[in-house]
């Protein structure tokens, strides 16, 4: 008989639940059948653990006495700049953010030692990090700058927010040119040398579930070693695109948007990147459960 939602939560509190991986689920309908294997399992778990460049953290980081409005000034994370444009101590450090002084692709390829993923690591892995900020004073907050150490443990709060992860299929990428070039696909050897792809395959959560009928907003799920929620269909969403008889998409579809606690998660699943001629980025960790009803 069909499940609900509501009895498998029932087996999960109870320790009874049957969960297994996508990749388990295979061999499990090819021994037993799809019916069989429907009615044996309860949760089939994906996921996917790749550099996800729409992602940040939000950061308030408590006021100073005196107090100093950060908000239309600027401010530092370890020498990285973060969005400064929001309240008196908001601010937010994307992952792609790269320090003034590098050098970029000035001598290419650029190296990209440390940027935005890499404080986000940091962060996260209980690590002082540096803030400096200049900004202009106000009658109600008088300060003109700040330096300090601040660390993930002091902030009120430290907030995971990505605008788009876990795209739903992917491009690959080959190199046509006689010379070797640099992307975000990594890097491409000249004359089809090698070929890039981005895609958990058979565990990707949204492979897994090609038409979002169990994965949308509220989802929670497994978000960098913590606890998140899927806030909203990410930025470049797009379901529209032409599909297979089932429902996989041909090309690059859907997209997630993810929130979740910075504070709980782990620097195993946030891990910082440095890609050679194109920039920094952050590899993010997430796994998405499916009822099986």
């Amino acid at each position: 008989m069909p499940k609900t939602i509501a009895e498998i939560n029932e087996k999960i509190r109870k320790g009874q639940a049957v969960v297994v991986t996508a990749e388990e689920i295979i061999d499990i309908v090819e021994e037993k059948g799809l019916k069989k294997a429907a009615e044996e399992v309860d949760v089939v778990t994906t996921g996917t653990f790749g550099p996800m460049c729409s992602s940040g953290a939000f950061l308030n980081i408590g006021h100073s006495r005196p107090r100093i409005k950060l908000g239309g000034g600027k401010v530092y994370l370890n020498r990285v700049p973060a969005y400064a444009g929001l309240a008196a101590v908001d601010i937010y450090i994307g992952a792609t953010a790269l320090p003034d002084e590098d050098p970029r692709n000035s001598e290419h390829p650029g190296e990209f030692r440390y940027g935005g993923g890499h404080v986000i690591q940091d962060l996260v892995a209980g690590k002082d990090v540096e803030l400096t900020a200049e900004t202009y004073g106000t009658d109600c907050y008088p300060r003109r700058r700040l330096e300090t150490l601040i660390n993930i443990r002091d902030v009120n709060e430290a907030i995971l927010f990505n605008p788009r992860n876990c795209y739903q299929n992917y491009n690959v990428a080959v190199n046509l040119s006689d010379r070797t070039i640099y992307t975000y696909m990594g890097v491409l050897k000249p004359r089809l040398g090698n070929a890039n792809y981005s895609s958990a395959g058979q565990l990707s959560p949204l492979l897994n579930d090609p038409l979002y009928r169990t994965i949308g907003i509220g989802t929670r799920i497994f978000l960098g070693g913590g606890i998140g929620y899927v806030a909203w269909h990410g930025t470049q969403h797009n379901p529209s695109v032409p599909r297979t008889e089932r429902g996989v998409p041909k090309e690059g579809a859907g997209t997630l948007a993810v929130i979740g606690d910075l504070k709980t998660m782990d620097p195993s699943w946030l891990v910082g990147v440095s890609m050679t001629g194109y920039g920094v980025s952050l590899m993010v960790g997430i796994g998405v459960p499916i009822p099986i009803l």
